[in-house]
Order: structure tokens, then C-alpha cells, then sequence
């Protein structure tokens, strides 16, 4: 933290609601988009959350089991060639903040799947129980977190998928 003011930026964490709505001109914008934006948010929230939940799961649980250096280890090609690319090219974007310091950051939510797969499996069933029953929480949350990310709006019946998939994942995995 001492290091960010030093620099002259603010953390996040102390922005309020008045400075955040200022900084990202939200007051200048139509309030109907902005109201159904705000609603919307708490589905990012919630799936940013757990999507990030499971990264750090998969990241624990074969740090544990294989140690530091999993990555090379337990992760297939693809993914990992594919992560690798996209953190060198943020690396070359100096200015902007970057997705974090770790190459899981990197992958997409699906890819979180591929890693628990194979021979990585043995680590996941004690927790898991099923691939395909993760694979299909996974999916219905990644389709939502799409409709999300490109500026679309849910039902509340998406919402409430939402909270039961998350619901469901937390009963049998932990987070």
C-alpha cells in the first residue's frame, strides 16, 4: 500500500461511492443504464468471486501435491502456452494495470476445467466428485459471465441459477 501512495495512485480500497461515480463520470451517463448496470454488477461481483475462488483452489491443491513449480507440471500445453501469451503481451502495457502475477490469472474459466483433468484428477475427486458435474457449474456460470461482460443483462431467473450453482459448489468443495 505504502508503495501505491508513493507512487502517487490511490488504492482502490479507499475510493468511496461519490469518488468512483466522479472518476468514472457514472452522473454523466443515462441513470436508467446506470441503474440496470449497478444491478448487474452484483452478478460480476458474485461470479468474479467464485471464478477467482477456483483459481486459488487449483492453484493450493497442486502447489500442495506438486509443488512449486505445477505450472510447468500439471498444466496442459495449450492452456499454459496460451496464458503465457496473453501475460507477455500485458507485460508490454507498462501503463495499465495488469491481472495478476501468476500465469492462472491468465486462463480463461473454462481452462480451470483442463487443469483439473487427467492426471491432475486424483487431487480434485476427494473435493469434486465429478468432473462433469463441475464442467456443467462452470459452463452455465461462464455463458452468464458473458452475457455480463459484453453489457447484457440477466433475468431474475439467471440470478437465481447463478446463486444456486455457487450455493451448490460451495456444499460440496469449500471455498
Amino acid at each position: 500500500m505504502e508503495a501505491t501512495e508513493a507512487t502517487g495512485r490511490k488504492s482502490f480500497a479507499k475510493v468511496d461511492e461519490e469518488q468512483i461515480n466522479s472518476l468514472l463520470c457514472i452522473d454523466e451517463l443515462p441513470q436508467e443504464l446506470v441503474a440496470n448496470s449497478k444491478k448487474m454488477s452484483y452478478v460480476y461481483t458474485s461470479i468474479c468471486a467464485f471464478e477467482n475462488s477456483i483459481r486459488e483452489f487449483v492453484t493450493q491443491k497442486l502447489l500442495e501435491e506438486k509443488g512449486a513449480d505445477w505450472w510447468e507440471q500439471c498444466v496442459p500445453n495449450k492452456v499454459r502456452e496460451r496464458a503465457e501469451t496473453r501475460k507477455e503481451e500485458e507485460d508490454k502495457i507498462r501503463w495499465h494495470t495488469q491481472r495478476g502475477d501468476n500465469f492462472i490469472n491468465y486462463t480463461e474459466f473454462g481452462d480451470l476445467i483442463s487443469i483439473m483433468r487427467g492426471d491432475n484428477w486424483e487431487y480434485f475427486e476427494p473435493h469434486i466428485v465429478s468432473l462433469e458435474w463441475a464442467q456443467q457449474i462452470i459452463k452455465a456460470l461462464e455463458r452468464s459471465r458473458n452475457v455480463i461482460m459484453h453489457s447484457g443483462e440477466l433475468s431474475e431467473q439467471d440470478l437465481a441459477r447463478i446463486g444456486t450453482l455457487i450455493r451448490d459448489w460451495i456444499r460440496q468443495v469449500g471455498i
